[in-house]
Order: C-alpha cells, then structure tokens, then sequence
C-alpha cells in the first residue's frame, strides 16, 4: 500500500510540476524580450528617433559643442535661400555646425524632441501672432507645417499647449488651420532642456510680450531675441542675417548687436516693429559669454 501511494503521489506532482511550467513560460518570454527592449533602448543613440535635418553646413574645423540650427517654416510661403546661405555662413564661420530644417519638417513632434538636439543657437524662421484680444496679454504662438484636426493631440489642446492657427482670416475660413505651439508647450510639452541657448525669434510678435520668452529660459534658454510687433518676411531676414554678423562675426555684446542692426535696417516700415531681448541683464554679454564657452 505505501508503495502505491508513492506511486499514485509521484505522479501527482508529476502533473502539477508540468502545469506551472506550461504557465510560467510565456511570462519567461515577456521578461525575456522585457529586458531585451530596455536594453536596447537604454544602448540607442540619444538621437537615433530624431528627425533628420533637410541640409547641413559644417565649419573647417567642427566643435562638437557649438551646433545651431535654422528651423525655416516660412519656406512654404516665403522661401529665401539668400537669407538661409548668409545665416549659415555667418555660423559656420563662427565654428558652428548648423543643421537646417525645412517648412515640411516643422511639426509638432519636431518641436516636441527640439531640446534633444543640444543646440546652442536656434533660429526660428518661422510664422507666429500674439494678436491682442481687448487689451488682454495673448501668447505668442508658433506656426508648424502640420495640418489642424481636433482629434489629435487632444490633451495638449485641452491643457492649451497646442492651438489652431492660420495665415489669414480667409484660409481660417477655409478650413486652411495648423497647429501652433503656445509657451505651455514649451514648458510642460518639450524634452529636455536647452542649454545656455539663444533663441532668435524671427516671426511677429514674438517679443509683443514675454510669455514666450519665458517658456523658453525657463527651459533653459539664456537669451531670447524678437520682434515687438509683426515684421514683414524681408525686414526678418534683412535684420538677422545683419544681427547675427554682428554677434558671431564681430563679436559684439547682445545689446551692441541689435543697436547696430537698427542702424543698418532701421524699423520695420510697414509694422514699426524694434527687435528686443529678454531678459535685459543679457545685453553686455557677447555670445560666447551667453553660451557659455567663457
């Protein structure tokens, strides 16, 4: 009887022995390719999911550290190849590889992943509006080349990181709407953070008031420069191609810069608009001071 009962219990355990192995080996394979995807993921180039600029400039002898980038919305509706050749000389002459990306490039996950690329320089040649709403502060807001739709990125629409925007009251009418990026986005929506950059903002309005600007240091940004109302296509790139001459060329302080660039171009003729800084106590540094290379 004993030997039976070792038989009849041998067997027993037989079966349940097989039983937890047919259900732990799925949960071996999920921890398998679990550890697998982490790993690859944790091995990755830090930019490998980053979108591939359209052009790149590369000085005789590139730094690692100084890179910069020109983000050229306005090639959809206002191409200007001139102003993209003169900005990235200046740059590069300067030492700083520069990346360009192109109108179609300029979509919300673009500037979502923007921090991620450790620029030190970014020119947004780009359209934005800060248009006044019964004398109440209104974000400026930055046009991307994707199309508007209600049902994506509803969160951030909801938290009012993401917007609708349109060139004219006519193409708003006609269905013509982008997204825009609000400060909110900058702040809560960017990856990473912008390391001793100067943000050169080349749209209307972007120094109306300095909500933007803010959103950016506070993302690390050290400077930010814009227009204090809106600004015609070719008065923008005019001044900046003269601002940055001034600023990595000649090497003047900030505040010395922008004075010298209204004294070359003068004010925009059609807005009155003045190019501005924030925040002031930047004005005295030249840009090596301002990205910290001195």
């Amino acid at each position: 009887m004993k030997i039976g009962k070792k038989r009849v219990g041998t067997k027993v355990r037989s079966r349940t022995l097989k039983k937890w192995e047919i259900a732990a080996f799925p949960a071996l394979i999920l921890l398998v390719l679990s550890a697998y995807f982490t790993y690859a993921y944790l091995t990755q180039s830090p930019r490998q999911d980053l979108i591939e600029p359209t052009l790149q400039f590369r000085p005789e002898n590139p730094n690692a550290q100084l890179r910069a980038t020109i983000v050229d919305q306005l090639s959809f509706t206002s191409p200007n190849q001139t102003f993209i050749e003169a900005a990235a000389a200046a740059l590069t002459e300067a030492g700083y590889t520069v990346d360009y990306f192109s109108g179609e490039k300029a979509t919300v996950e673009f500037f979502r992943n923007l921090p991620r690329y450790e620029y030190r320089i970014v020119v947004l040649r780009v359209h934005s509006t800060a248009a006044s709403e019964q004398h109440l502060q209104v974000p400026v807001t930055i046009f991307t080349s994707e199309r508007y739709s209600s049902s994506r990125y509803v969160n951030e629409q909801i938290n009012d990181q993401l917007g609708g925007v349109a060139f004219s009251e006519d193409e708003k009418e006609r269905g013509i709407v982008y997204f825009g990026i609000c400060p909110q986005f900058i702040t809560d929506c960017m990856i990473g953070r912008f390391p001793n950059t100067t943000i050169i903002m080349m749209g209307c309005q972007g120094l109306e008031n300095t909500l933007m600007a803010k959103a950016f240091v506070e993302k690390g940004a050290r400077v930010y420069v814009g227009w204090s109302q809106g600004v015609t296509t070719s008065h923008t790139d005019t001044a900046t191609s003269h601002l940055l001459q001034h600023l990595f060329i000649e090497k003047q302080t900030l505040k010395k810069a922008v004075q010298e660039t209204f004294k070359d171009v003068g004010i925009d003729p059609t807005y009155e608009s003045l190019l501005l800084y924030y925040p002031l106590e930047t004005g005295e540094q030249t840009i090596d001071s301002l990205n910290g290379q001195n």
